[in-house]
């Protein structure tokens, strides 16, 4: 595309892009955005180096004028969005790119692989979160998706409302906190499982977690509380009937003394087996294939679409798809969210409005990169605990019936103006 419009002309055109999802995954009330620091940052190093410019020179991918345009690409236009952790519905402008068409088109693919991702993440935390109803969670789903998605999904994750990980680069890059418990490889590598569990509490102390299950949870309990005494910091279960299971080994650490002795489950949980253990003794949660496969929703669905370009005349016009099923609405959006006594009751959608008239309701775009240079309020670790304090707010003004796991529309109405 790059290639033959600059062969027309048209590749300096002034053109806004938008990123938006036409709809949630099936069921789903609301979606959580995130990804948005990941992808300012990956802004900053989008470039087309030397080994990529003669890759595309020896297979005659573009014409010699593009290679000199690839060769000297910087993004200098500016991007809208909302904040990293907001809530989004069906319609939502996620992101507005106003560059030119060049600047904007090449950035297609980069925006939708992170924001795609880590929002399908974040909106399968934010319900397993509201399912867990105030316990803590951990993200420990590595070893279930690609080395890179890992580190992105305990991001999300955390954003999300999840309280730590497993993965220590999560933790290294994004401040993420970690945490994590044994294997079972530890516990079979020793000569009996007392053994594992001495040699962990040496190393560990006692205020540790101990896999209980390898080979018999009652045993183990019994095993746990005799090394490490009444003070052991936590078992971990990862088998059997989990509610029947937790039950008995609350009333068996009770029983042994252990009254303060938490119990934290995982064993391939999801949002909907989390609500089933709500009246069960569980005091946390460690949630790896569901999560970081977005539970059933690995992507968001978001798609990255032209609404308007300027003419050569220097007029603005507004364009949009017509095709059927996937008709998109032209022109350049502003977005409010209504609320009534702090609750969210319509999320409204302005389109070609000039952005100074007044619009009742919160704002839900904020300025992100501003001539190229993105705002460092959104980098970093500083812009992970931003994103997680703006969600917690953002979930909070949600009706009550958001947070319902039975299939639904989206909580509120997206309407167009």
């Amino acid at each position: 595309m790059i290639d033959a419009a600059l062969r027309d002309g048209t590749a300096h055109r002034a053109c806004v892009f938008e990123l938006f999802s036409r709809r949630l995954p099936a069921g789903r009330r609301f979606g959580v955005v995130a990804g948005t620091g990941r992808l300012l940052e990956a802004l900053a190093d989008f470039r087309f180096g030397e080994a990529e410019l003669a890759w595309l020179r020896s297979n005659s991918v573009v014409s010699a004028e593009t290679l000199d345009w690839l060769a000297d690409y910087r993004f200098s236009g500016t991007i809208e969005g909302y904040r990293e952790g907001e809530i989004y519905f069906p319609g939502s402008p996620v992101l507005v790119v106003e560059a030119s068409f060049a600047e904007g088109v090449i950035l297609e693919t980069l925006a939708l692989s992170i924001l795609n991702y880590d929002s399908a993440v974040a909106s399968a935390a934010a319900r397993m979160v509201a399912a867990a109803d105030g316990r803590p969670l951990a993200e420990m789903g590595s070893r279930r998706t690609g080395e890179r998605s890992a580190v992105a999904a305990a991001r999300a994750a955390y954003i999300a409302g999840f309280s730590a990980t497993s993965n220590l680069e999560a933790g290294r890059t994004w401040g993420v906190p970690t945490m994590g418990t044994a294997a079972h490889a530890f516990t079979l590598l020793h000569d009996s499982e007392e053994e594992a569990f001495r040699s962990q509490v040496d190393a560990m102390g006692t205020g540790t977690t101990l896999l209980v299950d390898t080979y018999d949870i009652a045993e183990g309990i019994s095993t746990a509380i005799r090394v490490a005494g009444t003070s052991l910091g936590a078992i971990r279960i990862d088998s059997g009937d989990l509610p029947v299971v937790v039950a008995q080994a609350r009333e068996q650490l009770d029983a042994l003394g252990a009254v303060n002795t938490r119990i934290t489950v995982t064993n391939d949980l999801d949002e909907y087996t989390i609500a089933a253990l709500r009246a069960a003794p569980v005091n946390s949660y460690g949630v790896g294939t569901s999560l970081v496969t977005g539970s059933g929703s690995p992507a968001s669905g978001m798609v990255y679409k032209l609404v308007s370009h300027q003419s050569p005349a220097g007029e603005w016009v507004a364009v949009g798809k017509r095709s059927d099923g996937k008709a998109t609405h032209p022109g350049r959006k502003v977005a409010v969210r209504t609320l009534d006594h702090g609750v969210a009751t319509e999320e409204t959608v302005y389109v070609e409005e000039p952005e100074s008239m007044p619009k009742p309701g919160r704002g839900l775009l904020a300025p992100l990169v501003t001539d190229g240079t993105a705002d460092p309020a959104f980098l970093g670790a500083e812009g992970v605990a931003a994103a997680r304090e703006h969600h917690a707010a953002a979930i909070a003004e949600l009706p009550f019936s958001a947070f319902g796991l039975s299939r639904g529309e989206p909580v509120i109405p997206t309407v167009y103006v």
